[in-house]
């Protein structure tokens, strides 16, 4: 019974954090950010959001994750506001790595062929 809540909580916070990513904050360094996945514990108290974005630089990685974290405050408190849970969890920003992982493996794949 718990894991569906997990589950739905899970996809509550993905769609509120896009939401308020593109409504709420205002920091250009976040403009370009979406979220893929998110990893909630079981106690709900511990969310963990998974992001990607489109440039491949590293400062362009770096300043995502400053922005990101400096707005954590804000989407803590407007999920607050738009989920109904006894208490909203603490959320942490990951970078997610699997697009690249599999731009890697097509190249991989790609280069198998042409030898």
């Amino acid at each position: 019974m718990a894991n569906f809540r997990v589950g739905r909580v899970t996809q509550e916070v993905q769609r509120e954090v896009n939401d308020i990513l593109k409504k709420k904050v205002r920091d250009p360094r976040v403009q370009d950010v979406t979220i893929t996945d998110v990893r909630v514990t079981g106690d709900l108290q511990q969310a963990t959001i998974y992001y990607s974005i489109l440039s491949d630089k590293a400062s362009d990685l770096e300043k995502a994750q400053l922005g990101l974290e400096k707005a954590s405050g804000l989407i803590r408190k407007e999920l607050g506001h738009r989920l109904t849970l006894y208490k909203t969890p603490e959320i942490m920003f990951e970078r997610d790595e699997s697009v690249a992982y599999g731009n890697r493996i097509d190249e991989l794949l790609r280069n198998l062929n042409k030898d």
